[in-house]
């Protein structure tokens, strides 16, 4: 009987406890919804809209009646229009675009000609799911009131770029550069302040000269080396186990890798600054990966997802990462093809920093 008073009075005890931790008490029914949501609205496998640029040579009726039939399928969303299938490949290297289609000057006389496609769709092979889907596009049936072919199933002509083989380690790789180091280093950093506190370290730091400045950088300067010292495994496990290639420039890779391990290291130390307990950062820092993997487009196309998913997805450094490092590796991109992808970063780990100081200090107070 006094044992089962003791169990009562140690689990009544743990309620008030979890009742006091809101944020615990908060991902109790967070972490359910954000899967529930994440997974029944923002994954979409049914790929639609893929941002498309038209290179039409021939601009005939006939083409431009090709490319309005093209565009009822909702694959592609016609969204440029470009003079040759060189621009289409400059704009598929900087990844402005999925799907380029090239329609030649003698496309008339290649519709009725059943020995050789009229039309070309290049497409970015560094997303496998998008090179399934243009798949469907080769049988689609085209028709033309104005020609003796009334229909043809092999009108198109699909080409694979970066990945023709279709090998998935080719894919998965670069994108899982950002997986892990968005895991490990916002672990690392998510419990660095919480850490010192616990173990009574944060109030010799106070007494020191050291400001919350220097603290929060000098914090970070390490795990940025360690970081990189990550990136070197996996791009030399990827080449010797898989044979995935680095196409680029190796140092426009690291430079790309430094600033997202900052982003990711000056969002965990905001996270470290904002709970109190080292669980609680482990909990947070787990409630921010599942979007980072689910909402960047290393696992779905980021192009099939709802709008407002996208949006979400654009404020994640590992989006913006990923873009990178498949650009580099597979399509040869150089830094200034991706500049708007490296401003994120940079952008993000100095405003990400600043909070964690400003807030970091203010708990100080």
């Amino acid at each position: 009987m006094k044992s089962l008073l003791r169990l009562m009075a140690v689990t009544r005890k743990e309620v008030r406890q979890l009742r006091r931790d809101r944020l615990t008490f908060a991902m109790i029914f967070g972490i359910p919804m954000m899967q529930i949501l994440l997974f029944g609205y923002a994954i979409n496998t049914d790929v639609r809209n893929i941002t498309t640029a038209i290179a039409d040579e021939s601009n005939t009726h006939l083409s431009r009646e090709f490319v309005a039939q093209l565009g009822e399928t909702q694959v592609a969303n016609i969204k440029y229009r470009v003079g040759t299938v060189d621009d289409l490949e400059r704009m598929m290297r900087a990844g402005e675009i999925s799907i380029g289609v090239s329609i030649p000057p003698d496309f008339d006389r290649r519709v009725v000609d059943d020995n050789r496609a009229a039309v070309q769709i290049l497409v970015d092979g560094s997303d496998p799911t998008i090179g399934g889907i243009v798949e469907r596009l080769r049988g689609m049936p085209i028709s033309f009131d104005t020609t003796p072919v009334m229909q043809r199933q092999d009108l198109i002509e699909v080409r694979t770029y970066y990945n023709p083989e279709r090998r998935t380690p080719v894919n998965i790789v670069p994108g899982l550069i950002g997986v892990i180091l968005t895991m490990t280093m916002m672990i690392f950093t998510a419990v660095a302040v919480v850490r010192e506190r616990e173990r009574g370290n944060l109030e010799l730091l106070i007494n020191t000269p050291v400001t919350s400045a220097e603290l929060m950088v000098g914090k970070v300067i390490p795990y940025i080396a360690i970081g990189l010292v990550q990136l070197a495994v996996i791009l030399f496990a990827g080449d010797l186990l898989f044979d995935v290639p680095v196409r680029g420039s190796i140092l426009d890779l690291y430079i790309a890798a430094g600033l997202f391990i900052a982003a990711n290291l000056a969002l965990g130390l905001f996270v470290s600054t904002a709970v109190s307990t080292q669980f609680q950062a482990m909990q947070m820092t787990f409630f921010l990966l599942m979007p980072s993997i689910l909402l960047s487009g290393f696992v779905f196309p980021f192009e099939g997802m709802p709008v407002l998913a996208q949006y979400l997805g654009e404020a994640l450094p590992i989006t913006h990462f990923i873009r990178l490092t498949r650009g580099i590796m597979l399509r040869e991109a150089s830094l200034g093809d991706l500049t708007g992808e490296l401003i994120f970063l940079g952008a993000f780990a100095v405003v990400a920093m600043t909070a964690a100081t400003l807030r970091f200090s203010k708990r100080l107070d």
